[in-house]
């Protein structure tokens, strides 16, 4: 009877536990869509990277050890975007449709249009190599936020950092040389900021904490407070303000700091994630060598 007894115990602890993990993935306060399943797109990478949606929808995704740019397309197929991508990481896209990438090959910063050309935006400091941009933003000036950790990577010929610390540059348009936005990380990696280019949210991987900076005029940050007690590798923001913290899965903060939903990801590591689809709201996750999928009631804010 004993050993019935515990057995029904750890049936219900193991149904809990998974009731539980249902519970926070469809959450009380309605940011996932009703019945939305998360879905599996494809696992043909080796380690993907670096998500942003286009205007029509279209989510542009890198694949950093096979040097790739892919899309996944509004009809839910996949292109081949780029096959020689500078071992592009982190992506975001500016008002033109131009992509900007964190080239980490030679730790620059590229703009690709749409058709594939390359322009270099920056490709030092001072002559001194950057450390390795990780992630970046693009506010609605056309400035570039981007971090700036260092990763030893195994197709590089240098071993050391040639620029001490690991800092947050703002690179405004137009310009040649980016100033410093913070040198007060760790290691700063995912990088956001709000629809109203008043905040810019950095999480620092490292110290396990994410900041919350006011954005000045002239591009310069101050009041930087922890806005929650917890690091990520990307991060991006929906309409309302909430911050979407990759990892362990995707974790949920509303703008108070407080968590509201957490969707478990069935891999080691949620790299990053943002908004896509015709609708802007399918929550779009690069895992590992795979990439998932998650209809949302909330959407991704427009940025142009």
């Amino acid at each position: 009877m004993r050993n019935m007894i515990f057995a029904g115990l750890v049936f219900w602890a193991t149904a809990l536990s998974a009731q539980q993990e249902a519970d926070s993935l469809f959450d009380s306060l309605g940011i996932i869509a009703k019945d939305a399943m998360l879905v599996k797109v494809s696992a043909q990478f080796s380690f993907t990277e670096g998500p942003v949606a286009d205007k029509s929808g279209a989510i542009y995704f890198t694949d950093q050890p096979n040097n790739k740019i892919w899309r996944f397309n509004p009809d839910g197929t996949l292109t081949e975007f780029m096959t020689v991508s500078g071992r592009a990481n982190g992506l975001d896209m500016d008002a033109r449709g131009n992509i900007v990438a964190c080239a980490d090959e030679h730790n620059e910063l590229w703009s690709i249009a749409p058709l594939g050309r390359i322009t270099v935006l920056l490709k030092d400091v001072g002559g001194k190599k950057l450390n390795g941009p990780n992630d970046l933003w693009i506010d609605k000036k056309g400035g570039i936020y981007f971090t700036d950790p260092f990763y030893q990577r195994n197709y590089w010929t240098r071993t050391t950092q040639e620029i001490s610390g690991q800092k947050v540059y703002y690179l405004p348009r137009g310009a040649v040389q980016p100033m410093v936005a913070t040198d007060a990380l760790v290691k700063p990696n995912g990088i956001v900021g709000s629809s109203n280019g008043r905040l810019l949210y950095v999480a620092d991987i490292k110290d396990n904490k994410t900041y919350r900076f006011a954005i000045q005029k002239d591009g310069s940050l101050s009041g930087k407070t922890v806005f929650v007690p917890r690091g990520a590798d990307g991060i991006t923001l929906d309409e309302k303000g909430n911050l979407y913290l990759s990892g362990n899965g995707i974790t949920v903060y509303n703008p108070q700091g407080r968590e509201i939903a957490h969707i478990p990801v069935p891999e080691k590591w949620t790299a990053n994630v943002c908004f896509g689809g015709k609708n802007r709201d399918l929550l779009f996750m690069t895992a590992g060598t795979s990439i998932y999928t998650l209809r949302m009631r909330v959407k991704g804010p427009k940025k142009f």
